[in-house]
């Protein structure tokens, strides 16, 4: 279910070049606070291994490619951003603070945008505005997706405790 919720925020973006907006950050934190790291880690990292063998659960794919050779390109620094957001966001546990819990979102998204961008520069070359490209357009929607999600982190952490 987690990586079919990843598709589906992965199929709702807004084109940018040359990375999507999509809702996949949201998902992925959501995926961490709500299942804990291990389960959210094993659940992006299916994600992950369907779109490199070819199943088209990326953004643009399969419009823009699939398998290895979507993964290998501009947003792959993203994609393995969302293992270490997942990882921070199940693993710290700051349940009683909504400051300290928006403090966890705000250091788990920032690593998918530090990888995207160290991915980006790699690939388009550090000549180019990288941080213009991979970071500034996505950071007013990221964070009102951390702000949501700081809100409703007590809930699910109350929800998960009742299941």
């Amino acid at each position: 279910m987690g990586s079919l919720a990843l598709t589906l925020s992965a199929k709702l973006k807004i084109p940018f070049y040359p990375v999507p907006m999509t809702m996949q950050t949201f998902v992925v934190l959501f995926l961490g606070v709500a299942f804990g790291y291990k389960i959210g880690l094993a659940t992006v990292s299916v994600y992950l291994i369907e779109g490199i063998i070819g199943i088209p659960v990326f953004s643009n794919s399969p419009e823009k490619g699939v398998g290895l050779v979507y993964f290998m390109g501009p947003t792959m620094g993203y994609l393995i951003g969302f293992l270490t957001a997942v990882f921070l966001a199940g693993y710290l546990n700051f349940e009683n603070n909504i400051f300290l819990i928006f403090i966890k979102l705000i250091l788990a998204v920032s690593t998918v945008y530090i990888l995207g961008v160290f991915w980006l520069g790699n690939l388009i070359g550090w000549e180019k505005p990288i941080i213009q490209l991979g970071v500034t357009p996505f950071m007013l929607a990221e964070f009102f997706k951390i702000c949501l999600l700081t809100l409703l982190t007590k809930k699910i952490i109350k929800f998960r405790k009742f299941i």
